[in-house]
């Protein structure tokens, strides 16, 4: 047996865990008709395959109708669900894991346009600042009619073959009826701690009376909300330790913080640039204070630090789930010595972000994520071994390079640049999001691995691509900053880019005019501002940085407010003059009737980039296809057999922003999804 703490068992009560790592729950926003089909079935059980001891499902599944999905949540008040459930439960014991899943009444946090319009409820008339909905005061017949859903959720989930069901008590229902914030109740269900905890264990002690001992039951809570009147680290122990006590449950899952606002949410939950494992020595205290079963998860992204937490007796379970976003197989290449392996969650996001703008959780740098059914984890041998040349080695170009060499192909690599990277080497000089520069180096040690050859620094024209004598030409060559946007004055302004990376000297007095939304335009700023610049940052769109997404946008704003940045919405940038050794900045809006302007003496516009594809273009008359994918068999899964030119000696793609300007996730989309049937 091995010695390392991560692989050692671990007794639950009745239920033996293989190992020491968990995926705690948490929402993916995949569900089809609130029931846990086919995508979501294999999300899950790719987790399971990887070697993960128990996976827990939805964050959380809603046990009621006024507990709508505003997270495109699992409905376990319907019974239709435990077929479902059952196939989930019984692929994923299977592949030898445990399985258990989330329930929760999500209260105030939801919106009551949202399922069927019902009332949303709390034990209060406070709305939370994240979902804007004013509650209901929630009435004792509420309080009985949901005890009685949980019970009844609790029952379903262990018919569909649940090995447990753990409650969300931070931010949703139970927590608003544990905080002192948040609850206003008079009777039994308000006022001292103990009337304010009695809801939560009404609940449990309704469950357990449906599904008996032999069913794990456990909470994840909110051991302190980091809020002055709210549930601090003295009554959070005293919750564990009644929780305990009550005889009720079977661990604990121990959070520290609040949800409430996006600010709270992302110290919780936290993102790139921000400490590693924040809360890990706290959930150690709660375990020592109660010597309980305590399970966490917060920002353990590395083998490392789980090893750790378990070796030095912080928690009995951790959870590493957005790492497993980005590797379902940690623990399979833990096992097989093969730690270098792993793909790297580099704490980017884009997963959370995206559910919580209404979209499905993608991992930035595993395409194949959530889209297990069409998209593969391992790369299958090709039948026949091409020579495949692409040119650019960014993370498109570089993702193309990997996926094509696992298919056991030779790949020749040329990069103008002399490192790897491209955009995302440039965003990496932040030291908040140095951890991106990660989704370039596990792929280049991929591609070392493989026996890819690269040629830096070295401009690819179609002379030197047609000297390799290539089978397939794949141009991922990226994009140029696109600042020509203004009706007059375009050689006036410099781009986010140059500010970035320094190419270009910083103003004094500067104007940021970000038309895209994404993290150059707020990075640049943020540049500026550090050198000492008054800074505007001014967009047409009604709110700015949509593309950075709400958890992202935290600690641009905590740093851009300290330097003292101004946000303009709604106005454009529609023209720049000189006027001795200033700039005049002619200001419109795209709802009519009004122009400014602004004397600055520096601008700098976020548009943006422009394809760099004259190669494509150079290449394309000589190449079989003429550059021609089918959608078709791209979405199919098969390979690309268009014939446009008999004459043609190659088959000739573009991929990432070589196209148009998108983002990082859809450059290697783009990679993984052509060059897996190559």
């Amino acid at each position: 047996m091995s010695s390392d703490p991560l692989l050692q068992p671990y007794q639950l009560k009745h239920l033996t865990l293989r190992n020491r790592i968990i995926v705690t729950s948490h929402e993916p926003a995949y569900p089809e008709d609130g029931m846990p089909k086919g995508r979501y079935r294999a999300y899950t059980v790719e987790r399971a395959k990887g070697g993960v001891a128990l996976t827990m499902t939805a964050g959380s599944a809603a046990v009621s109708r006024d507990s709508p999905p505003v997270f495109n949540n699992l409905l376990v008040y319907k019974d239709e669900i435990v077929p479902w459930i059952r196939e989930m439960t019984d692929a994923v014991h299977e592949e030898g894991a445990a399985i258990m899943i989330q329930l929760t009444h999500l209260g105030r946090r939801t919106r009551w346009d949202k399922g069927d319009w019902l009332p949303i409820l709390a034990p209060s008339h406070h709305r939370e600042a994240a979902h804007r909905a004013f509650p209901k005061k929630i009435e004792d017949w509420d309080i009985e009619r949901i005890i009685k859903d949980f019970a009844d959720a609790a029952e379903r989930m262990k018919a569909g073959g649940m090995d447990g069901v753990e409650l969300e008590a931070y931010g949703h229902l139970i927590d608003q009826f544990v905080s002192p914030l948040t609850n206003e109740l008079d009777g039994p269900y308000g006022g001292p701690l103990e009337n304010r905890m009695r809801f939560c264990l009404d609940v449990f002690r309704a469950m357990r009376e449906r599904v008996g001992d032999d069913f794990i039951l456990g909470v994840r809570y909110t051991a302190d909300e980091c809020l002055e009147g709210g549930t601090g680290k003295a009554e959070g122990i005293e919750i564990a330790r009644r929780l305990k006590d009550s005889g009720l449950i079977d661990y604990l899952n121990v959070i520290r913080g609040h949800i409430d606002t996006d600010p709270g949410l992302t110290d919780v939950i936290p993102i790139q640039g921000m400490a590693n494992a924040p809360h890990l020595d706290f959930a150690g205290e709660i375990r020592a204070a109660t010597s309980f079963p305590t399970f966490h998860a917060a920002k353990i992204p590395d083998v490392a630090t789980a090893r750790h937490a378990i070796a030095a007796g912080k928690v009995d379970m951790v959870g590493m789930t957005r790492a497993h976003m980005t590797d379902p197989h940690i623990v399979r290449k833990i096992m097989e010595k093969r730690e270098d392996d792993i793909r790297p969650c580099v704490g980017a996001n884009y997963c959370l972000d995206r559910i919580y703008q209404g979209g499905l959780a993608f991992c930035i740098h595993n395409a194949a994520t959530g889209r297990e059914e069409t998209m593969p984890h391992e790369i299958p041998k090709a039948a026949e071994r091409r020579k495949v040349v692409i040119v650019g080695a960014g993370p498109a170009g570089l993702e193309a390079a990997r996926v094509c060499a696992e298919r056991g192909h030779e790949v020749v690599v040329f990069e103008a640049a002399n490192n790897p990277g491209g955009q995302i080497r440039l965003t990496a000089q932040s030291e908040r999001r140095r951890e991106m520069i990660s989704i370039i180096d596990w792929r280049m040690s991929q591609c070392e691995r493989l026996g890819v050859t690269f040629h830096f620094n070295n401009w690819a024209e179609a002379d030197t691509v047609l000297s390799e004598n290539p089978e397939v030409v794949i141009i991922a060559t990226g994009g140029l900053p696109h600042i020509d946007v203004l009706s007059r004055g375009n050689d006036l302004v410099v781009s986010a880019w140059d500010i970035i990376s320094g190419d270009v000297k910083p103003g004094t007095n500067v104007l940021v005019f970000d038309d895209a939304g994404d993290h150059a335009g707020l990075q640049a700023a943020e540049c500026l501002a550090k050198a000492g610049a008054k800074v505007e940052i001014m967009t047409p769109d009604r709110a700015f940085a949509p593309e950075v997404m709400a958890m992202n946008l935290v600690p641009y704003m905590r740093s851009l407010q300290k330097l003292d940045v101004t946000f303009t919405v709604t106005y454009r940038l529609e023209a720049a003059e000189r006027n001795g050794n200033q700039l005049i900045a002619h200001v419109g809006s795209d709802y009519g009737g009004v122009t400014k302007s602004r004397t600055v003496d520096q601008i700098v516009v976020n548009h943006g980039t422009i394809p760099l594809d004259d190669l494509y273009f150079d290449l394309k008359p000589g190449s079989k296809n003429l550059g021609e994918i089918s959608y078709d068999a791209l979405l199919a899964g098969t390979t690309q057999t268009v014939e446009r030119n008999p004459d043609g000696a190659y088959r000739l793609f573009r991929i990432g922003d070589a196209v148009a300007a998108r983002n990082t996730h859809a450059a290697i989309y783009d990679a993984l999804r052509l060059a897996k049937d190559i």
